[in-house]
């Protein structure tokens, strides 16, 4: 997936948040239960809350960009929030 493509069309949604200084802080509060992470990037995409909304979200953006056999890992961490690395074939950027 493309991040510029995904960020813009979060920032229009607001249930999923794109990554910038302001809600890195928010996640290092706790203020998030779900950072989403791109294979192979360091940098997070975006934070979320988790709800299947949020779910049918990414995969409404994957598809929108043309991205096949989307996948998501979830990660739970002690903390009990989780990092989800999204991943599919297909579309730009890919």
């Amino acid at each position: 997936m493309a991040i510029a493509v995904v960020v813009a069309y979060a920032a229009c949604k607001l249930m999923i948040y794109p990554y910038d200084n302001a809600t890195q802080t928010r996640w290092d509060r706790g203020e998030f239960q779900v950072q989403l992470n791109q294979p192979n990037n360091p940098r997070p995409m975006g934070f979320c809350d988790g709800s299947p909304e949020d779910v049918a979200e990414l995969l409404s953006i994957a598809e929108a960009e043309g991205a096949d056999n989307v996948t998501i890992h979830k990660k739970h961490l002690k903390s009990g929030r989780e990092v989800w690395t999204l991943g599919g074939s297909g579309g730009a950027g890919a």
